[in-house]
Formats: structure tokens, sequence, C-alpha cells
């Protein structure tokens, strides 16, 4: 029988299709790569997902977030992607966690209730957490690199975070997960060097802050503003979701 599901179920086959709608999926972060491993998460028929982010939609995210609509300025993204879903797959189980993830909050979450962890966050130490406990949890987890200030979609990749080069953030985060004895890490990156944002104060949210009203955590606090296109954020987003449908679905990992 015809579902919203069939052209998917035409390449991985009926118990692949099962294996999906019994998966929990826990993405930490929603934003501009996060918004589209939702998306394309719900497409594929994933059955449970975990929303984490405690941020608002602002006017700046319509450039490069695929929840950020005029209509949806203000709202959290956790309730707006989970309408998103529920429009996509009335079926799906969706938890929202109005949550700024870091070590302080991560005794909210027990991550052996996840079949797969996907981390879209920017910060290293809440990142660091989310590996630590997927690791110790045995939970497959795959983490976004610098998706900010690049211009080449083409660029992206799947690796071990020991096999990054270029990238800022993985050479931190090789770094850090050395350190703690993290011994392998999916990750996508790029090795496009960033580009340097310029220095306009007239479009600068550190200048001319417009965050909802209530947000948590504004603009002007932030160290540096990244610049972003519609199409960066994009695929890295859906280069991870592909590789969380591929490893439920047992298809060959592009990382051994």
């Amino acid at each position: 029988m015809l579902n919203r599901f069939s052209r998917t179920q035409l390449l991985y086959g009926a118990q692949a299709m099962d294996r999906f709608a019994s998966s929990r999926v826990a993405v930490f972060g929603i934003g501009g790569v996060g918004g589209y491993v939702v998306e394309a998460l719900a497409r594929s028929g994933i059955g449970s997902l975990d929303l984490i982010d405690d941020d608002k939609v602002c006017l700046t995210n319509i450039n490069r977030q695929i929840l950020a609509t005029g209509q949806t300025i203000g709202r959290y993204k956790v309730d707006v992607a989970a309408d998103r879903i529920h429009d996509i797959n009335p079926d799906c189980e969706v938890r929202t966690y109005k949550t700024f993830f870091l070590p302080e909050t991560q005794d909210q979450f027990d991550f052996h209730d996840y079949d797969y962890v996907v981390d879209a966050i920017d910060t290293v130490t809440g990142k660091l957490a989310i590996i630590e406990k997927a690791k110790a949890a045995g939970v497959p987890v795959i983490s976004s690199m610098g998706a900010g200030n690049k211009l080449n979609a083409s660029l992206f990749e799947v690796s071990d975070i020991y096999k990054t080069s270029v990238c800022p953030l993985a050479k931190v985060m090789r770094h850090e997960c050395r350190k703690r004895g993290i011994d392998s890490l999916k990750v996508v990156y790029s090795k496009e060097k960033p580009v340097r944002p310029l220095e306009d104060m007239s479009i600068s949210c550190k200048k001319q802050c417009i965050c909802p009203l209530g947000t948590a955590r504004k603009c002007t606090e932030r160290r540096d503003i990244p610049g972003s296109t519609a199409f960066v954020p994009s695929v890295v987003g859906l280069i991870i979701a592909g590789e969380v449908v591929n490893d439920i679905a047992g298809v060959q990992s592009v990382v051994e």
C-alpha cells in the first residue's frame, strides 16, 4: 500500500523502514545545520525525535534556517520543528527540550534512550559532553564541525575527527578528544579556509541585536558573529541526516 515513505522504501526495503520507525534520534541544536537534520530524518520515517535547543527564531535566521520564516519569528525553534515534523509525519513521537546543552545541563538526558545522537551545537564544552555521554552509553554519534564563514558547500565530507585538517573547530576538537581518550568520532567538516566576515557595524548583531523578547542568550554576548549562507548549513545538515539514516539501515558507512 502506498504511503508517505513509499519512495524511500523502494531503496531501503520494508525491514529498514521498520527500523526507522522504531528508532529514537536526539538532535542537539536546531539551527542552520540541525534544522535540516530534523527535516530529513522526519521525511525518512524516523519514528521518534528528541529536539534540544533553547533558542527562538530570529529575523537574522531567515537566510539559512529551514524553520525560520516571517511567521515563526519569536517562536521557540523546537516548537516550530515539532509542528513541522507532525505535518510531515503525524505518527512521529516528538519530545522538545528548551535547554541550552552544557555540562551543567547534561544530566537532564539519559543517552541510553537513544538509538543515535546528532551534535549540531556550537560550544566546544557542550559538544564534548554530548560525545562523552553518547560514547559512555554505547550510542552512535555524529558531530558537525564549523559551517559558518564557509562558501563552498561541495567541500564538506564525512571523516573521523583524527583525519580532519584545516577546520579550526576540528583542530580544537581533535585536541580535546585526544585528552579525553576518545579514540574515534564521526564528523562532517570542510577543508575550506574560513572567510573573515566583513566588519560592518551597520548590519552587525553585536551593535544592533534584534533577538526576540525572552531570548536567553543574546548575540551581544557572543565573541564573534559568523557569516553564513543558505546553502552551506543545509548541505551539512543533509549529509549528517544521510549518515544517520544509512547507519540505522545498516548501509556501509563512509567512515571505517
